[in-house]
């Protein structure tokens, strides 16, 4: 399951520098899929998506921070708990992303795809 930043979010900041894979972005910022991974050139995701890794993406929101849902592992294979829900001051701010529900094993999987 990957995560998901809500509208009640008050662009702390807290959680972007907890997450291990830098999925989460501020408002109005531009990602790629290569930043805080190993991922470099054209990969395929899990989704079955190709895309380049280190072509800059379009921000998801530009009100609040925000999870690329691509990149989210839940901080499986780093941490035993979501390190953003974790540092988060607003309680059920960050979320489970209600699209993107996913086993443990796939979340490890992406963890070692985006870090192998």
């Amino acid at each position: 399951m990957a995560l998901f930043i809500t509208d009640t979010c008050i662009n702390c900041g807290a959680c972007e520098p907890e997450c291990p894979n830098q999925a989460i972005y501020e408002p109005g910022a531009e990602w790629t899929m290569a930043e805080g991974t190993n991922l470099s050139g054209s990969v395929t995701l899990q989704n079955g998506n190709e895309v380049d890794a280190d072509e800059m993406q379009e921000p998801l929101s530009d009100e609040f921070y925000f999870i690329v849902t691509d990149k989210c592992t839940e901080c499986k294979g780093f941490h035993d708990e979501e390190q953003c829900v974790a540092f988060c001051p607003v309680p059920d701010c960050i979320i489970t992303h209600p699209e993107h529900e996913e086993s443990e094993d796939v979340l490890l999987e992406r963890q070692s795809f985006l870090h192998g």
